[in-house]
C-alpha cells in the first residue's frame, strides 16, 4: 500500500467510499461490514462516509453507524484509521439529494456526525456542498468555529470551484486539507481544482473516480457502463481490472490525489486497493490521455 497526506497524517493512497454500503440497492448489514473488513485487511485507513448517506427518510446517519459497528467488530488495530464525514446535505427519502449549509445546520450536523461515529473529535469533516441560499463565507465559518472548539480535527470542501476554495483556504487557513470534487476518465472539469489544491498543499479526493468504466451506485443495476475503452484494453495486456487501471492513472496524475471508489463487495475494494502496486509506464499514461474524450 502506498501512503499520501491527509489532514496532516499518512492515509492509504486509495481509501474506501462506503456510500453505496448504505443507499440504493444497498447490501444486507452483514457484506456491508465484511466489505469494510475487506478493505482494512487490504491496508485501507481512509474510509468516506457523510451523514445524508442513507436510502429512507429517517436514515439520517445511516452510513456513519455503520462504518462505526464495522471499525468496532474488525478484530485488528484501526487507530490509523481516518474516517472522513461530510455535512450539508439530506436525502428526504424519495431519490433526491438537498443541499442546507446554514451555520448553526452544519454545526449540529457535525455535533451529530461526531456522536454517531463514537468520536470526541471527527478527524476530517467536509462541507458536501454549497449552498446556494447561504453565504459561502458563512458557511465556511461554521467550519472555522467547529475547528476551533474541537469538534473537528481538520476541514475539507466538495464540490467546489477554485475562487471556493481560495477563500475557504483564506477562512480556515491551515484546518482545510482536502478538496472532493467529481474527477475521473469521463468527467475532468476539476482540473484547475485539482491543480490549485496541488499549489495549496491540500489533498484531492475525487468522488466517483471510475466514471466511465464502471456505472456509479447510483445508477442502480442496470445502470450504464463502457467496455472497450483503452482503459479495458490495457487492463487485459497487464491481466488486471479496468479499475485498477484508471486508479493507479488517477495517482499517476498527481501527488495530491487520493482516490475513494465506492464499493458494496468485499472483493470490489480488496482489487481497488491493489492499484497502488500497479504503475503505469510513460507510454501507457501517454496512451491514455490520448484516448480520453475531450
Amino acid at each position: 500500500m502506498q501512503y499520501r497526506t491527509l489532514a496532516r497524517t499518512a492515509v492509504s493512497a486509495i481509501g474506501l467510499g462506503a456510500m453505496p454500503l448504505s443507499i440504493e440497492h444497498r447490501p444486507d448489514e452483514k457484506r456491508a461490514i465484511a466489505t469494510v473488513h475487506a478493505a482494512l485487511d487490504a491496508g485501507v485507513t481512509l474510509i468516506d462516509t457523510a451523514d445524508s448517506y442513507h436510502w429512507h427518510a429517517g436514515e439520517t446517519g445511516h452510513n456513519e453507524l455503520l462504518v462505526a459497528r464495522a471499525l468496532a467488530a474488525y478484530g485488528g488495530d484501526t487507530s490509523r484509521v481516518l474516517v472522513a464525514t461530510k455535512g450539508g446535505r439530506g436525502r428526504p427519502g424519495d431519490g433526491s439529494w438537498t443541499v442546507s449549509a446554514a451555520p448553526a445546520q452544519l454545526k449540529k450536523a457535525a455535533e451529530a456526525s461526531a456522536k454517531r461515529l463514537g468520536v470526541d473529535a471527527i478527524g476530517l469533516y467536509q462541507l458536501h456542498k454549497p449552498d446556494p441560499a447561504v453565504p459561502w463565507a458563512e458557511s465556511v465559518g461554521a467550519l472555522r468555529e467547529l475547528l476551533d472548539a474541537g469538534t473537528i480535527r481538520a476541514a475539507g470542501v466538495s464540490n467546489v470551484t477554485t475562487d471556493q476554495i481560495l477563500q475557504a483556504h483564506r477562512i480556515l487557513g491551515d484546518g482545510l486539507v482536502s478538496v472532493q470534487n467529481q474527477y475521473s476518465p469521463a468527467v475532468r472539469d476539476s482540473e484547475p481544482e485539482l491543480r490549485l489544491s496541488e499549489r495549496l498543499g491540500l489533498a484531492f479526493l475525487p468522488w466517483s473516480p471510475l466514471g466511465g468504466i464502471s456505472r456509479s451506485s447510483l445508477d442502480g443495476p442496470s445502470g450504464p457502463t463502457s467496455i472497450g475503452t483503452a482503459f479495458h484494453r490495457l487492463a487485459a495486456e497487464r491481466d488486471v481490472s479496468p479499475q485498477q487501471i484508471v486508479l493507479a492513472w488517477l495517482l499517476a496524475r498527481s501527488p495530491a490525489m487520493i482516490p475513494v471508489p465506492g464499493a458494496s463487495r468485499p472483493a470490489s475494494i480488496s482489487d481497488s486497493a491493489r492499484a497502488t502496486e500497479l504503475r503505469l509506464n510513460a507510454r501507457e499514461l501517454t496512451e491514455l490521455e490520448t484516448l480520453l474524450p475531450d
